[in-house]
């Protein structure tokens, strides 16, 4: 079967033997209320609360939402407004940990005998997707009736430069990836689960192609290591030859696709209790003392991920959530470990400062190593010339926001701004054209 373009992305994955270490607690947490895609979460604490491990501190803010647990005891300092990495200011809860790691005494096993009690059991987990987009994982299972899923695709690519926090999972704790995966398997009805793994990660594929052996509709996939090989549609085309319609959602394409290390997680809910409170992540970068993969309760600032791996080795000249392609630079190394976290890299001068950007040479780079077909350079003209009309004619929307197409670019251009820019404009062109028509219809119903 063709695969969908992409790039050969330098992987330097230098945490991929290193087992994943515990840091010491942090003497304070500060835990956003938006970790995820759709409405915060609302507190239900209050300063000078106490609170243990695994304890609820915020309820779900709507249907597409998460609740949020404490990773840590100790005592509510203050509830208060923060500065969130896209720029914009949320609500976090602030704890004054005491060190003790005290756990919340009514933890247990979960049970689960249905596709209802899994899916509110995903729900009270605060699970949201690991792999990076942070979308409420029950509200992905909560599929809709009639809607037939025929694969439950297991995202174990962690194509991205750097990042191996994913490996760690996937070579540590495979059982609960697999109990996680026939739960949903079991519960969702769905005939075949394929984990999808990048071929550089030959003891991955092992371990959980054992593991596989003898479970029904159940098996691994080695995919050609290319970046962005764990991206949902790129995936899903993949693995299944199936494309997701522009606007639409994999379950519109017969699949549900999870990270590895979510289905850990909600397995490990399920059997213990335990809430989705800590993560492990790697921590990476030129700047970096001693790399490694560490273990941190969510809301612990980063700066104490850098010091445990030695401090800097020279300033960083920035800071990333995630990995190079598709990370999210942060101020400064004071922002909290969210749900989302699977890496954080800090880069010296050299490979931090971004090259000045020159003319578009009509190369076609970036053409040809788009994984979705687009035409970036077309994309970038239209964005220049306003008109909203032709990027919604070259399906800005679909784009995925991979930043193939400014690594494969030789001019340097920042095309992966010109696209979220792109897509922005082309909402409000779409907004305001649904407005017009609105109007129009009125006024013809009112003569």
């Amino acid at each position: 079967m063709k695969r969908l373009h992409g790039v050969k992305a330098p992987h330097w994955k230098h945490t991929a033997d290193l087992a994943a270490v515990r840091i010491p607690i942090p003497p304070e947490v500060i835990i956003p209320m938006s970790m995820h895609i759709g409405a915060p979460a609302k507190p239900v604490v209050k300063a000078g609360d106490p609170v243990k491990v695994g304890q609820l501190i915020a309820e779900a803010g709507g249907f597409v939402s998460a609740p949020i647990h404490s990773g840590v005891s100790g005592k509510v300092k203050k509830i208060d407004e923060i500065l969130l990495s896209t720029g914009q200011k949320g609500t976090a809860v602030i704890i004054e940990t005491d060190g003790e790691q005290e756990v919340c005494p009514d933890m247990g096993p979960v049970p689960v005998t249905s596709k209802e009690e899994l899916i509110e059991a995903v729900k009270a987990s605060g699970l949201v997707g690991l792999g990076g987009a942070g979308f409420p994982a029950s509200v992905k299972l909560s599929v809709k009736d009639g809607v037939k899923i025929d694969y439950l695709l297991i995202n174990g690519a962690e194509c991205e430069p750097y990042i191996t926090s994913d490996t760690r999972t996937m070579l540590d704790d495979a059982e609960l990836i697999v109990g996680g995966a026939e739960l949903v398997q079991q519960y969702l009805k769905i005939p075949e689960v394929v984990f999808g793994i990048e071929n550089n990660k030959q003891e991955c594929i092992r371990k959980l192609g054992e593991l596989c052996q003898g479970k029904q509709g159940m098996r691994v996939e080695s995919l050609p290591a290319m970046y962005p090989q764990g991206g949902e549609k790129v995936l899903i085309y993949n693995i299944t030859g199936r494309e997701v319609p522009e606007g639409k959602l994999p379950a519109d394409a017969g699949c549900i696709v999870m990270n590895c290390t979510s289905l850990a997680a909600l397995y490990r809910y399920v059997s213990t209790g335990m809430p989705l409170v800590e993560k492990c992540i790697t921590v990476d970068g030129s700047a970096v003392a001693k790399p490694q993969n560490v273990i941190a309760p969510i809301g612990t600032p980063i700066k104490y991920l850098f010091e445990f791996c030695g401090g800097f080795k020279t300033d960083p000249a920035k800071i990333l959530y995630g990995g190079p392609m598709m990370g999210i630079a942060v101020p400064d190394a004071e922002v909290p470990v969210l749900k989302g976290t699977n890496a954080v890299l800090a880069f010296d001068r050299e490979d931090g400062i971004l090259p000045e950007p020159t003319a578009c040479i009509r190369c076609g780079n970036c053409v040809k190593h788009c994984p979705m077909r687009l035409l970036p350079l077309e994309i970038e003209r239209a964005f220049n010339l306003k008109k909203p009309e032709v990027l919604e004619q070259e399906k800005v929307g679909l784009c995925m926001e991979c930043g193939c197409c400014a690594f494969g670019c030789p001019a340097k251009r920042p095309l992966v701004h010109v696209m979220k820019l792109s897509k922005a404009m082309l909402r409000d062109y779409q907004t305001a054209k649904k407005l017009e028509a609105e109007k129009k219809a009125a006024k013809e119903e009112n003569k």
